[in-house]
């Protein structure tokens, strides 16, 4: 009995140990994850079997308890994965996204169930070989926001036949694209976004059916010809590149929403087809490139352009029209060439003839062209037959570059050519019967016809040798060359002496509102009306005290104080719009009507933090104008008193609209005009960040401190904290400053500022759109009060999304998909590190797409309330004060949400939510 009692119980351990065997693979991978984790979330525990840890993070199957599910997402963990993850076999989803994971990242090689994998937001140094090989279900995958992997594209991703999304933005990936994207036969979205990506788009590209392709903000340069073939394109974002020669035409493109092809050095005209022929496209920015010919004018109703006039060669500036038939001519010449930068760079303006200013071409007095001279400039492409139109053209001088095809038969029609010479470029076919009087070079040119024989007018006979120039060209030649030289000292000489004038504070800059003439900051008691030349050096208050800084142009922009309190009724308590620590805001009004707002700073002492900010405001505001940066009109100083005059934003604060609208009798914000406000903020900062002359931080954006209009499109304002950043540093340090829940977790620690303090609190604010929730809010449980902390808990699970958002949206389908893709950027923006946040300039790009559906019924040039942001302050003024009001011209005003106790500055108020 004993005996078979035994022979039972060792049978028994045997089956047991069998059982465990089977099941101890994954047990050993996942408690080898447990010890990776410097600190394991709450219920992992090696006295637990693993799948029961945590049901909504681990995910087994019950047949044979086999982990086929991870989501450790935004967890705060660190450590080193193991090595042996590919061992979890019936793994078909990895999330680790938003953690601090470090070392290499696991080989999930051979993981043939695994679907989808998020590896982003962490700390990653290296990646295996051969990582990614032999995921045959692989569909997405995600390694975003991994600064510190140094590596290139991984080749082996080809092998995956089902991957349809591609995530590797700001993931450290240098060198070229591979030619491999024919390979991809179900990729549709590819984001490669913020890396060191070199080279030229593969023509792989044109076979791929990608909808979405991200590769902004890399080192790519060469042409985009290739995305015309990408039929299936929806989203195209190649901003803040390198990218040369002309935009191609993409009317095949019909799915087309979204072009970004800023800041990179496209030249050439803008398409027709562009402008006329793309009937889904919604959004598109043009702006910081070289590209020339006309202002475009697009035709589409939904289509949203982003300043497409700045930093561009337009004929007319930013002026539609047509341009000069002289410069069409030219501008077709280049055409043949590929549009080269240099000659974008070159031929601006609308006539190639003031004084000589085009390079590479000569006029006679009568504004004829008579010579172009293009000698090695690395030209490619051919020599365009426009030549032809330029009916006085002496000399053509193409020698030295790579140009192909053949010599134009229509270059014969021009009757009063003495020279051509086009040797030593890779021409090719039969030179063409030119007049006897004209001096032929061809020499140099490999594959050019050799039947041109020999004679008295000097022509080259084909040999490759070729005639040299006559002697009166080569004169001609070195007079030119000494006439450039001298022109070049006289410029040089001229730099010289403006930056030394400068220096001293004698000469001023006004173009784009910048200047260097310091201001005397008096106000003048001259009465309604200006201020005269006479009385502009003297000054009626004590200001001993200022530091004297520079400001922008010509004209003084001081107010009278006597005007002031005119158009304020003496500073009545009727005309109140807001108080707040720095003082009062009045509204006023101008004889004309133009409406204002004037913020007066009582008691302001010497050295003390009121006057720095005074002086801030006004250094920043007449360096800058936007159309989302409210407008400085003017400044005044009396006795203690610092006063600054702002237009007038009728509906107040964002402040007032998502937490106190039933005080001010508001209706809640809808998703549209969340959206479009959010954008509006977007690119108010982001033009403080990159696109003025100057870059600035704001350091204390806040719902208080952007105000809206009567159409409810809103501008950034409050400039008193705001820093500059000096060139070639990254970050500078400064006293902290600001309001708490806004501050970024570096700026609390260190005091050090980069453009990324304004990027968080700018998260920040996108959260209480969202939410309707204050940044800071005392009146609910402690786990809620910090909002960035508990929304990006929220944030861990999408499903818990739509019970954080405001009640008072009661968003339907389409709306929801449009929350979910801002509160991923809330996200993104409010991270922990800095460098993982996007700049300003991305925030924009991905707001821009949601708002074109929510478009207000009442547009005026994008938003410009009709204030003219072309103008600098000084003339600003000077047409203010004389009387014009064209400052505040145009103004579109809604019969919806107005208040005459609308405040157009206001600090934070305390009231509760409009719920």
């Amino acid at each position: 009995m004993l005996r078979i009692s035994s022979f039972f119980l060792i049978f028994i351990i045997t089956a047991t140990t069998v059982v465990v065997a089977d099941n101890d693979d994954d047990s050993a991978v996942m408690l080898s994850l447990l010890k990776a984790l410097k600190k394991p979330p709450s219920g992992w525990s090696s006295d637990t079997q693993f799948c029961e840890w945590d049901k909504n993070r681990i995910k087994c199957d019950s047949s044979n308890r086999r982990v086929t599910y991870i989501d450790l997402s935004s967890q705060n963990l660190a450590g080193t994965l193991p090595s042996n993850l590919n061992s979890l076999t019936q793994l078909t989803s990895l999330n680790l996204y938003n953690n601090a994971f470090s070392g290499p990242i696991p080989s999930l090689a051979n993981l043939s169930s695994l679907k989808t994998v998020n590896l982003g937001n962490n700390q990653f140094n290296s990646v295996p070989p051969a990582a990614f090989s032999g995921l045959p279900s692989l569909q997405q995958l995600a390694i975003s926001y991994n600064s510190f992997l140094p590596w290139t594209f991984p080749s082996e991703l080809t092998q995956l036949s089902n991957l349809n999304t591609l995530d590797l933005d700001s993931a450290n990936i240098n060198g070229n694209l591979p030619d491999i994207f024919s390979n991809f036969t179900a990729l549709t979205e590819i984001r490669l976004a913020y890396n060191n990506l070199t080279g030229e788009l593969p023509n792989s590209l044109a076979t791929s059916s990608i909808q979405i392709l991200w590769l902004n903000n890399n080192n790519l340069s060469g042409s985009i010809a290739v995305i015309a073939n990408m039929t299936q394109l929806s989203q195209v974002w190649l901003h803040v590149n390198k990218f040369t020669g002309p935009i191609p035409d993409l009317s095949q493109c019909t799915n087309l929403l979204n072009l970004q092809l800023r800041d990179n050095q496209l030249t050439g005209l803008v398409p027709d087809s562009l402008m006329n022929n793309m009937p889904s496209l919604q959004n598109i920015s043009l702006r910081n490139n070289e590209l020339q010919g006309p202002f475009p004018e697009f035709k589409g109703k939904n289509v949203t352009v982003e300043d497409i006039g700045a930093r561009n060669n337009f004929c007319l500036g930013n002026t539609p029209g047509p341009c000069n038939d002289m410069v069409m001519v030219l501008l077709q010449i280049a055409k043949g060439f590929g549009y080269p930068v240099i000659l974008a760079q070159e031929w601006k303006g609308n006539d190639p003839c003031p004084d000589q200013s085009w390079r590479f071409v000569t006029c006679d007095k009568d504004k004829n062209i008579v010579s172009v001279i293009l000698v090695k400039q690395n030209l490619q492409g051919t020599i365009s037959p426009a030549f032809a139109n330029l009916k006085k053209l002496k000399k053509l001088n193409l020698s030295g570059n790579n140009l192909t095809g053949s010599i134009p038969q229509s270059l014969t029609t021009l009757s009063q050519l003495e020279s051509l010479d086009v040797s030593n470029n890779n021409l090719s076919g039969q030179v063409p019967n030119f007049s006897p009087k004209v001096t032929l070079v061809t020499g140099g040119n490999v594959w050019i016809g050799k039947d041109l024989g020999s004679g008295p007018n000097g022509r080259g006979d084909g040999s490759g040798k070729g005639n040299s120039m006559t002697p009166g060209s080569i004169a001609g030649i070195v007079i030119g060359v000494l006439l450039f030289v001298v022109a070049m000292l006289f410029v040089s000489w001229k730099c010289y002496s403006r930056k030394r004038l400068r220096k001293f504070g004698k000469v001023s800059n006004p173009e784009n509102g910048e200047g260097n003439v310091k201001l005397d900051l008096a106000c003048v008691s001259n009465g309604y009306g200006g201020v005269p030349s006479e009385l502009q050096s003297q000054s009626s208050g004590d200001h001993s005290q200022l530091h004297g800084f520079d400001a922008g142009g010509d004209v003084n922009p001081m107010i009278s104080i006597h005007i002031l309190r005119q158009v304020t009724n003496d500073f009545s308590d009727d005309n109140i719009l807001g108080r707040g620590g720095f003082g009062i805001v009045y509204k006023g009004e101008l004889p004309d009507g133009t409406k204002i707002a004037v913020k007066r700073m009582i008691s302001v002492a010497s050295g003390s933090k009121g006057l720095n900010e005074f002086e801030a405001e006004i250094a920043v505001l007449t360096k800058v104008r936007h159309r989302h940066l409210v407008a400085l009109m003017g400044y005044c100083i009396n006795g203690n008193e610092r006063l600054l005059v702002y237009e007038h934003m009728p509906q107040g604060t964002l402040t007032q609209h998502l937490f106190e609208c039933r005080e001010h009798g508001y209706t809640p914000l809808t998703w549209k005009q969340r959206l479009v406000i959010a954008l509006d903020v977007g690119r108010g900062v982001e033009y403080l960040h990159s696109l003025a002359r100057q870059s600035f931080i704001h350091r204390d954006l806040k719902p208080s401190n952007i105000l809206l209009g009567d159409d409810m499109r809103a501008k950034v304002a409050d400039f008193g904290l705001v820093k500059n950043t000096p060139d070639g540093k990254y970050s500078i340090e400064t006293k902290l400053a600001g309001t708490f829940g806004y501050l970024a977790p570096e700026y609390a620690a260190t005091g050090r500022v980069t453009t990324k303090v304004d990027v968080y609190a700018f998260g920040v604010v996108l959260m209480e759109l969202i939410t309707g929730r204050k940044a800071l809010d005392d009146t609910v449980p402690s786990e809620r009060s910090h909002l960035v902390t508990w929304f990006r808990r929220v944030l861990i699970n999408k499903e818990d999304i739509p019970k954080a958002i405001d009640p008072t949206l009661n968003p339907d389908e389409e709306t929801m998909l449009s929350i979910y893709k801002v509160a991923e950027l809330a996200g993104h923006c409010t991270v922990r590190e800095p460098y993982q946040r996007p700049d300003m300039g991305h925030a924009v790009n991905v707001l821009g797409p949601l708002v074109q559906l929510w478009k207000p019924t009442t547009q005026t040039d994008e938003g410009n309330y009709g204030v003219d942001n072309q103008m600098n302050l000084p003339e600003a003024l000077q047409r203010w004060q004389a009387g014009t009001s064209t400052l505040f011209s145009d103004m579109s005003f809604s019969q919806t949400q107005t208040s005459s106790k609308s405040p157009s500055f206001a600090g934070n108020f305390d009231s509760p939510d409009c719920r």
